[in-house]
């Protein structure tokens, strides 16, 4: 008779669990718990979505891909990019349809190539593609000269499901001040939280004192934040960021 090895029995919490039992760096924004891991899916939504990926773009250094739909209702501003990042180092990719988009950026986390690789979306990915676009990152940690980051832009207050967190930027600006509302809308491992934001030496970064209640918030895209400030009062950093 055959010889049986019974091997111990992994806790069902285990099994069932959808988080990655593969440990990756991550990508901080000026504190521990501003923080995307990379390897991952992660959604950036709110007005100032442009500008939240460009920051993180910067921290993680290029080259990153950057996929839009091929009518695109706004279109990326040089000048305004360089502000982050040189424009040179992002590779522009449009996609005929938004299946061919999600395949596109499949399959640049796959290749490993590229630090980080967006998808700026009319509307939030279904659970099964967000799937499978954690596995495609997953593998280009494994083949590839880098840990992919996988961004996914998207519309008004975001809802992927199976991301690893959400993110949500606005304007926040007071006088002559640059400021930002950056929300941790969700993550597997942290509550929601929210900061205050400011443009540092080292790029985005949280604002001293720390952020209260009383933050007055403006729905300001990029776009609008340009043309209500023609007369520069405000930063160069929240320069036009999209134009139509």
């Amino acid at each position: 008779m055959g010889t049986f090895i019974l091997h111990p029995m992994k806790p069902a919490s285990t099994l069932l669990s959808r988080r990655s039992h593969r440990a990756f760096p991550e990508i901080t924004l000026g504190d521990a718990e501003i923080a995307l891991r990379l390897g991952r899916v992660h959604e950036l939504c709110g007005a100032a979505r442009h500008t939240l990926a460009l920051a993180v773009t910067a921290r993680a250094g290029g080259p990153a891909i950057w996929i839009t739909a091929s009518d695109p209702a706004d279109s990326l501003c040089p000048d305004a990019i360089a502000e982050w990042i040189n424009p040179g180092d992002i590779l522009f990719v449009k996609a005929m349809k938004r299946d061919t988009l999600l395949w596109a950026m499949e399959e640049a986390l796959r290749d490993g190539q590229a630090p980080v690789v967006i998808a700026d979306l009319p509307g939030p990915p279904g659970m099964v593609p967000v799937r499978r676009l954690h596995l495609a990152a997953e593998a280009g940690c494994g083949k590839g000269l880098c840990h992919p980051l996988a961004l996914l832009l998207t519309p008004e207050d975001g809802g992927a499901p199976g991301i690893e967190t959400r993110w949500a930027l606005h304007a926040a600006h007071r006088h002559h001040t640059p400021l930002w509302k950056l929300d941790r809308l969700r993550a597997r491992m942290a509550p929601p939280k929210q900061w205050v934001m400011t443009c540092t030496k080292e790029g985005l970064s949280p604002n001293d004192p720390a952020p209260d209640a009383a933050v007055e918030t403006h729905a300001l895209d990029a776009t609008k934040a340009h043309d209500q400030n023609n007369q520069g009062t405000i930063h160069t950093s929240e320069r036009m960021l999209t134009r139509a």
